[in-house]
């Protein structure tokens, strides 16, 4: 397909635990000959079943695997690491993402968003500036970000490249910055980089925090379904598969030093996301009673974003993508994995009260 995935190059994944980070190891161990290299400090949200369920399908994909366990912000561990490594490209996803812990405790966001991304570009530039001319100037640095960087929208506009920086959150702040390091280490060190800006992203395998899992979660278990407020709030939501393509087609083909905005052409408000997985859940585990009587409005979130939406233009006519799965499609493939997989879904939400 291009020219990453039939090379041999030395890929270094950063939160390659969590739920979009695991679905790309997935895909490079599945669709090249790449190896790969897991780098995660393993939080309350970090889970390897996804990868792990690879290797039992296919046992000799682990020897193109090596996972290390290391936080970002242990700089002397992480620079011994990618010494150790020796990475040709570097996909950067780790990072603290859940908005509402953001605002019960900002420090924990910055010390991983932005002191974690800083040492790692500090690491990636002193390693670079080490390699031979032909490895040096094939080295990518591919920094996965988010269109909450760019504000709320009202009803009507979308986010671009082009929009200006307005984040609301503790959450979307600390990946603002983390954004503007990576494009000063460009413009600066010359550190050959690559940024996007992917919406909202849903799928199997999603930690039961997020919207979706959560709503699946309780309406499987008869319990209430959290909306804040009516439910009005708008996201453009992302099937995370079509986000993998989107990633694989920007390291490939990207231009150094550009950024290009991912979104899934799924503007769906809360409410009427629940409204489709209350829909899809009656089908297929019908209860006495349609499942959207649970849904509940609780305490509407501080400075809740109205709207977000991206024009994904750049990457479709530069690149090509364009999102393969519908919202509603990939919605009822999320759904359906849930339900074949409560023991994973219960664990998990055993994990965040233990949290």
């Amino acid at each position: 397909m291009n020219d990453l995935l039939r090379s041999k190059k030395r890929i270094l994944v950063t939160g390659g635990a969590g739920f979009i980070g695991g679905a790309l190891i997935r895909t490079l161990l599945l669709r090249s000959n790449n190896y790969i290299y897991n780098l995660d400090k393993m939080g309350y949200a970090s889970d390897l079943t996804q990868i792990e369920e690879v290797f039992l399908e296919a046992p000799h994909l682990k020897d193109r695997y090596s996972f290390y366990k290391v936080d970002l912000s242990n700089n002397a561990l992480l620079s011994e690491c990618i010494t150790q490594i020796d990475p040709d490209i570097i996909f950067h996803l780790a990072a603290e993402s859940h908005v509402d812990r953001s605002i019960l405790d900002p420090r924990i966001f910055l010390n991983s968003n932005i002191l974690g991304t800083f040492n790692l570009l500090e690491s990636a530039r002193k390693h670079w500036e080490k390699l031979s001319d032909n490895r040096k100037d094939s080295f990518r640095f591919h920094h996965i970000s988010t269109d909450e960087v760019f504000g709320a929208l009202g009803e009507n506009g979308t986010f671009s490249e082009l929009t200006p920086y307005s984040p609301r959150s503790p959450y979307s702040a600390s990946k603002a910055s983390s954004d503007h390091l990576v494009n000063a280490w460009h413009h600066t060190y010359g550190l050959p980089v690559l940024i996007t800006n992917c919406s909202n992203n849903f799928g199997p395998w999603q930690f039961p925090e997020k919207l979706i899992p959560v709503a699946i979660a309780k309406a499987l278990d008869s319990a209430p379904i959290p909306m804040y407020g009516n439910g009005s709030n708008i996201r453009d939501w992302l099937f995370v598969e079509d986000h993998i393509e989107a990633l694989m087609l920007v390291i490939s083909n990207g231009k150094v030093g550009s950024s290009y905005c991912i979104g899934g052409y799924g503007q769906k408000s809360n409410y009427e996301v629940l409204e489709l997985i209350c829909k899809k859940l009656d089908i297929i585990r019908p209860l006495k009673f349609p499942h959207n009587e649970l849904i509940t409005s609780v305490k509407d979130r501080p400075g809740h974003d109205f709207r977000y939406a991206i024009d994904a233009t750049l990457i479709t006519n530069e690149l090509g993508w364009m999102p393969k799965f519908s919202f509603e499609e990939a919605l009822s493939t999320t759904v359906d994995w849930y339900v074949q997989n409560t023991c994973w879904l219960k664990n998990h939400q055993e994990s965040i009260k233990n949290d």
